[in-house]
């Protein structure tokens, strides 16, 4: 799923209008009727006695008196309060005049401000993605005001004041939505920490916009769903067998961490590798022989430490760091796995996390020496230990950007939506997770079941890594349903990797 910029949202709508041979007010009635259905399936007559609609003087204004003529014939009570302005667009204009006389309607000033109180359902029709400057004045006085109300808000497309998709300016005021209903396509904000307060909990409903325009529009944003990776898991030929599906290595665990490989181990199987050899120091053999009967174990002489790289010949593909610790020896073995990997005929695919993202961070001269496609699976700390602090999420996007592009390389940014940056400068949102995996070990599992992904050579770099994310967030979705959010571990994560694929696997 694509997610334009905030420049291409009007002329989208535009292109709908034009290609469906539609009135404009007749694609803003379609727009407010879905608006309206999901309002009422959320806040029934009696949760919404006291129902205020605030609207401005554009098209979102317009959206707000539509929804409040709508909820009235619906059987709500609700009271619109209007933002004075000289001028208003057609829209506004006509959903101004078909508003039935039954409904209170208040001329806002700064002498005249609406009564909102804890018990008020407010629906915010203020501003839109039109919206290119922080909010001032009279505009800005009644979102303070709001704000402080502690009112449940429900923001219609787009909180007033917040960019679509540039950074807030600071001091600026936006307006704090508790949910957020948007139209045809995510914003770019929604997904990006530093918006949530604002947002709220959100999601999108499809109003028939045009899908030729969206299939055209240019955009290096997109969000990945469970349509867009419906299928993408090739199914496993009949005759098929373990070597069908790849080799992999795995290189982590140090002592006192040696559970992280363990966990890296599991999700590897889980997800599907043919065969699996996992390398650790000698205090992790009798562990991992155990714990990960299925897997080969290589045993290090040093007991507490690697500081040798076994032979990468026979791999598919590589993972490195759960557990590995930041010795030097373990330096060295990331520095002659980057060389041995790169010095192969055809590249050789890594996935490198945890310990061995901050060995990078502390000898960024590897960086030069990362194989193309290699895989990198930071969260927001360790990346900046790649890059540099960031000024807030947006610069962030733009350091992941340069970073993929200049190392060609993929980097799996970690977070509630996580980003996978590709080495041609997309930059990928994952919609699948949940807060439980907010856990220590959660990303041990996703280094495993990706370097699984990468060992399967019917999957190109980019299909397994988009898979990967999804899969991991989605097995913890599956794990969260059956554990609770706050009872979520690591482990879990493990158990419903295989149904998660099984989602995903094409017939």
């Amino acid at each position: 799923m694509k997610i334009l910029a905030a420049a291409l949202t009007s002329q989208l709508d535009q292109a709908t209008i034009t290609e469906q041979s539609l009135a404009p007010a007749e694609l803003m009635e379609r727009a407010v009727t879905t608006f309206t259905g999901w309002f009422c399936s959320h806040f029934p007559p009696a949760e919404a006695a006291d129902l205020l609609i605030l609207c401005g003087p554009g098209n979102n204004g317009g959206d707000g008196l539509a929804a409040a003529r709508l909820l009235q014939l619906a059987g709500y009570s609700p009271r619109v309060a209007l933002l004075p302005a000289s001028r208003h667009s057609a829209d506004w204009e006509h959903n101004r005049q078909c508003l039935p006389k039954a409904v209170p309607v208040q001329e806002l000033s700064e002498d005249s401000k609406p009564e909102i109180g804890p018990d008020t359902v407010v629906i915010d029709g203020l501003f839109g993605t039109g919206l290119t400057r922080p909010l001032s004045g009279l505009a800005a006085s009644v979102v303070e005001q709001l704000n402080q109300s502690e009112a449940r808000v429900v923001a219609i497309d787009l909180p007033s004041g917040l960019l679509a998709d540039a950074p807030q300016p600071r001091e600026s005021v936006v307006v704090r939505a508790a949910r957020t209903l948007s139209f045809g396509l995510p914003k770019l904000a929604f997904l990006l920490p530093q918006n949530a307060v604002y947002v709220g909990e959100w999601q999108v409903e499809d109003i028939g916009l045009s899908q030729r325009f969206v299939e055209e529009a240019s955009t290096s944003w997109y969000y990945s769903t469970a349509e867009d990776l419906a299928g993408s898991l090739p199914a496993r030929p009949r005759f098929s067998h373990k070597g069908t599906f790849g080799h992999a290595l795995l290189l982590g665990g140090s002592r006192g961490k040696v559970g992280a490989a363990v966990l890296t181990a599991g999700a590897c199987l889980r997800a599907g590798v043919g065969l699996l050899t996992v390398a650790v120091p000698g205090c992790g053999y009798d562990i991992v022989q155990t714990s990960v009967p299925e897997a080969m174990c290589l045993a290090d002489a040093q007991p507490d430490y690697l500081t040798t790289l076994p032979d990468v010949q026979p791999y598919q593909a590589v993972g490195i760091g759960p557990g590995l610790g930041q010795h030097e020896a373990s330096h060295a073995v990331l520095q002659q796995l980057l060389q041995a990997a790169g010095n192969r005929t055809t590249p050789l695919p890594l996935v490198i996390d945890a310990d061995a993202l901050n060995l990078l961070g502390h000898h960024r001269e590897l960086l030069t020496e990362l194989p193309p496609g290699t895989v990198l699976t930071p969260h927001p700390k360790e990346f900046e230990r790649l890059t540099e602090p960031a000024r807030d999420d947006y610069h962030r996007l733009e350091l992941l950007r340069d970073f993929a592009q200049q190392h060609q390389c993929y980097v799996v940014l970690k977070g509630a939506y996580s980003c996978l940056a590709t080495p041609e400068g997309e930059l990928h949102f994952n919609s699948s997770g949940n807060a439980g995996m907010a856990t220590g070990g959660s990303g041990d599992v996703l280094t495993g079941l990706l370097t699984a992904l990468r060992a399967d050579a019917r999957l190109s770099a980019f299909e397994a890594v988009r898979l990967g994310v999804y899969a991991h967030g989605r097995a913890g979705d599956l794990a969260a349903a059956e554990t609770g959010e706050a009872g979520l571990i690591a482990g879990d994560i493990v158990r419903f990797i295989g149904p998660a694929l099984r989602e995903c696997t094409g017939s």
